[in-house]
């Protein structure tokens, strides 16, 4: 046992991130170098309930409950101390979407998640009069959609904020927001960090009508940068987090941040013209721009780093989520055989294979839709494998074919970029469970984007990780030490990553998957029109 990393447990010289991924929820406790020195997970599901995509809330509680537990207890075993102080907490999660609360602090309305392509009217009609993209997730779309629709919540509004919010509103009682997750709910001004003023009164121009007791500012999020202050652990939430009793209040706590924001962190990627890719349910790229686009692009957000950096995001609503269920059906032919093998294992086999295959998936398709996809113009998803008489149909190509089609619409967006902004990219720094089987998801990556990519030894932990870095920079930074210079000087520096380069033959055989995959798009739609939910039986 490290005797001067129990010290630091007691002391409380560690910091602390807690992420809700779209498909765990994970907390890292780090010390004074950085490193993880404990950490854990409770996976969670989001339902499609009434035509929306949502996780129930009180099963949010229940996570958090559980991972804080499963935490503190294996500090306990590790360390033979309980977690009873802690330097500093920070909360992420999966950006945009909807919560909405009364004065009563009561949900309004269910959670309406980044996943939901419900609101395109509010979207497009905002980004026309704003003259700025605003995508279906964010935050001011679906309020904006609710207010077409004349929802009557809309009225008892007191409070509009995101899931990293609404946590950190229940252990703090603070209405607050890091800029890279306000930049999700409505558009920043980056030379202020704050909510963009003009547009500020442009929507409230457009709903004056309405007659409602509330304008935008009035219910959205205070903004906070990076370094800043944003809360202290109150004697309520230190119960909610750690119902034992053990954990102590008066915590400070940094702003809570997107997963985008905490993505950039754990790569090291909020300098300009670096990036960074984040793969889970969703995937997205993240540029550091040097300079403003030259016009709106509907597959380009426009988002900020932690700090306030002007940022350009590529998202897809789908990637990694198809893979899982075919590896689980793997899984589940393993056991009807009497195997029992451990998943990591799994993953590893089965991703190794796609090394072996044809370049270009032996002419296979796949779509992992689960949800609609914007880039591709999809409102719904429907999963789908398509294969002709005369495709190469082996595991390996299954495998491959699969791992590409988790970047293609990604690749799609990022061509915007590339060709038609002629934004330079370096190299990629890629995290995300996808990438946890060393080389294989890099490899692929490289050949969908035709750019070097790589993976620090802290992708595994990701967002999380991130998290527990951004409030580690809150209370242990110097005066003046802008997140950049902390991250390269002390989180980073002699940090190993290895780095993969892509093959000749792996971007050719991407391109005819990428040709493939955009003429197979009408497949997909005829998938959506025809095959209905809820079948008849």
């Amino acid at each position: 046992m490290d005797r001067k990393t129990k010290q630091a447990i007691v002391r409380g010289e560690t910091s602390l991130g807690i992420e809700f991924g779209s498909t765990r929820i994970k907390a890292v406790l780090v010390d004074y170098n950085y490193e993880a020195i404990a950490s854990s997970s409770y996976e969670w599901e989001n339902q499609l309930i009434d035509g929306y995509w949502t996780y129930d809330l009180s099963e949010m509680i229940n996570g958090l409950q559980a991972t804080y537990r499963r935490l503190r207890q294996e500090v306990e075993n590790h360390y033979g101390v309980t977690l009873k102080k802690i330097g500093a907490i920070g909360c992420s999660a999966m950006m945009q979407g909807y919560i909405v609360l009364d004065r009563a602090g009561e949900l309004l309305a269910p959670f309406r998640t980044w996943r939901n392509a419900t609101t395109g009217k509010a979207a497009s009609e905002l980004t026309e009069k704003f003259q700025f993209k605003i995508p279906q997730r964010w935050s001011i779309a679906h309020l904006y959609q609710a207010i077409l629709n004349g929802e009557e919540h809309v009225t008892s509004i007191d409070y509009l904020t995101t899931l990293s919010g609404y946590i950190h509103w229940l252990l703090t009682d603070s209405k607050a927001l890091g800029v890279g997750d306000a930049s999700g709910m409505f558009p920043i001004d980056t030379s202020t960090q704050q909510y963009n003023e003009d547009m500020v009164k442009q929507f409230a121009d457009l709903i004056a009508d309405k007659g409602y007791p509330w304008g935008i500012k009035d219910i959205l999020p205070r903004v906070y940068s990076a370094g800043e202050h944003a809360g202290y652990l109150h004697e309520a939430g230190a119960r909610l987090l750690d119902p034992s009793g053990s954990l102590q209040a008066g915590i400070p706590f940094c702003p809570p941040e997107g997963d985008a924001g905490t993505g950039m962190v754990a790569t090291n990627s909020v300098k300009e013209r670096t990036g960074n890719i984040s793969v889970g349910t969703s995937i997205f790229a993240m540029i550091v721009l040097e300079k403003n686009l030259s016009k709106v692009y509907p597959e380009i957000d426009l988002v900020t780093t932690p700090d306030g950096s002007p940022v350009g995001m590529v998202l897809a609503n789908n990637c990694s989520s198809d893979i899982n269920a075919w590896l689980g059906l793997f899984r589940e032919s393993y056991e009807a055989m009497g195997l029992k093998l451990d998943m990591n294992h799994i993953f590893s086999v089965l991703f190794n294979k796609a090394l072996e295959a044809d370049a270009d998936g032996g002419g296979m398709l796949s779509y992992g839709y689960y949800s609609g996809e914007n880039i591709t113009g999809l409102a719904k998803g429907r999963p789908l494998f398509v294969r002709s008489p005369e495709s190469r149909f082996n595991l390996a190509n299954f495998m491959r074919v699969h791992l590409f089609a988790a970047f293609a619409a990604l690749r799609l967006g990022m061509d915007i970029l590339t060709q038609k902004e002629q934004v330079t990219i370096d190299h990629i720094l890629a995290h995300g469970g996808l990438f946890k089987t060393p080389l294989v998801g890099q490899r692929m990556c490289a050949a969908a984007l035709n750019v070097p990519v790589s993976v620090l030894s802290t992708a595994g932990e990701g967002g999380a990780w991130g998290m527990a870095i951004l409030a580690s920079y809150m209370v242990n930074k110097e005066q003046g030490e802008g997140l950049a210079e902390y991250l390269a000087a002390k989180v980073f520096k002699g940090a190993e990553g290895q780095m993969v380069y892509p093959e000749s033959a792996d971007v050719d055989g991407f391109a005819l998957f990428i040709e493939r995959y955009t003429e197979g798009l009408a497949i997909e739609q005829a998938a959506i029109e025809h095959f209905v939910e809820n079948w008849k039986k």
